[in-house]
């Protein structure tokens, strides 16, 4: 399968797919004419024609959980 740019795998096209399509679900207007009324396949249809737009953060800026906030493992006496 070739993936539209900015999907590198599977699964990356899976979740944004899933995404679109629970924004079609709720009533945004589908970008492709299509004779599908299932939100999942307009959504993948919408991706092959690269009409769905994919912001994929960099690993530095994705904010990770600090060592400083783990639990006391103190019992309260």
């Amino acid at each position: 399968m070739d993936f539209p740019q900015g999907i590198d795998s599977k699964f990356r096209f899976i979740l944004v797919a899933a995404a679109r399509a629970r924004q079609l679900q709720k009533g945004a207007r589908p970008l492709v004419q299509t004779s599908s009324t299932h939100a999942a396949q307009i959504a993948q249809a919408e991706m092959q024609a690269g009409l769905v737009p994919v912001l994929v953060e960099e690993p530095d800026k994705l904010a990770l959980p600090r060592k400083d906030r783990t639990r006391s493992t103190k019992r309260a006496s």
